[in-house]
């Protein structure tokens, strides 16, 4: 079922496990674009976990793999892991404005994007428990995998139909970033350029 959509070794096994439950759950394997390296206007790549073409918009998935408690609010650059019962503390890049970046960039890449809503999903796999999470922006969904398609029915079933203008031209965007991710320079080139934005 999964080489539909995906191949095996791609991505992380979490992203895997959300495209199994995604195409169990009925929705159609042409609509699901996995490990997308999507160009942006300087010449480097965002990399995307997962996107999901539906006929009410688009829907970006990040796919975050944590134990522990998460604190976090929608405007703080940095959320807490909590591990140990407190005795130890990780810091990490705020995944709702990671994926605010990604759907900034692939929205750059169609004009008839700019007519069709974006939706950010971002969905905790392991046995993270959210403690303190607030400030979640509007059309954004923080999710354990199993509220996972009580979000995607939620948006369906509350958004008017989106505004496709060309929707084979959407697939092939979507597509090409696919293509992009199976290219090992490509991939190459994000790590090297991600590891320089840290060392910055």
């Amino acid at each position: 079922l999964l080489k539909t959509v995906t191949q095996p070794d791609r991505g992380t096994r979490a992203e895997r496990k959300l495209v199994l439950k995604l195409l169990k759950n009925g929705i159609h394997p042409k609509a699901i674009f996995h490990d997308l390296y999507i160009r942006n206007s300087n010449g480097t790549f965002s990399q995307i976990d997962l996107v999901v073409a539906t006929p009410v918009g688009i829907l970006v998935f990040e796919v975050k793999d944590y134990s522990g408690w998460i604190f976090g609010k929608g405007h703080q650059r940095q959320w807490t892991q909590v591990l140990a019962y407190g005795k130890e503390k990780h810091r990490f890049y705020n995944p709702i404005m990671q994926n605010r970046t990604h759907i900034n960039n692939l929205q750059k890449q169609l004009r008839q994007f700019e007519n069709i809503p974006f939706f950010s999903i971002i969905v905790f796999y392991g046995s993270s428990v959210f403690r303190d999470i607030s400030f979640i922006p509007d059309n954004t969904f923080i999710n354990k995998p199993y509220h996972v398609i009580d979000s995607i029915n939620l948006i369906r079933n509350n958004s008017p139909k989106a505004g496709y203008t060309n929707k084979t031209e959407v697939s092939n965007v979507l597509q090409q970033g696919v293509s992009n991710g199976a290219s090992r320079e490509i991939r190459a080139q994000h790590i090297e350029n991600v590891r320089n934005m840290f060392w910055k």
